[in-house]
């Protein structure tokens, strides 16, 4: 299994869907097993969780930035 993938599709779905982020946001275990309907051992959902959050932040990052960019083209 690739983990970035997985990683990156679990970020889309989250993302898509505000019940599932704020979900995400307080129970982020509970929230994977949701998505995956699987009980995950806890070394392997760390990891994703860990890779999860990182690619939130890096998006939501790039997002303000890209917006602050705008404000300064126009």
């Amino acid at each position: 299994m690739d983990i970035k993938a997985k990683i990156d599709e679990l970020v889309d779905k989250i993302k898509g869907d505000d019940d599932l982020l704020d979900l995400f946001k307080k129970d982020p275990v509970k929230a994977l097993e949701q998505l995956t309907g699987k009980d995950l051992p806890d070394d392997k959902i760390d990891s994703i969780i860990d890779g999860i959050k990182a690619k939130l932040s890096l998006d939501d990052a790039k997002g303000k930035l890209s917006g602050l960019f705008d404000k300064f083209k126009k």
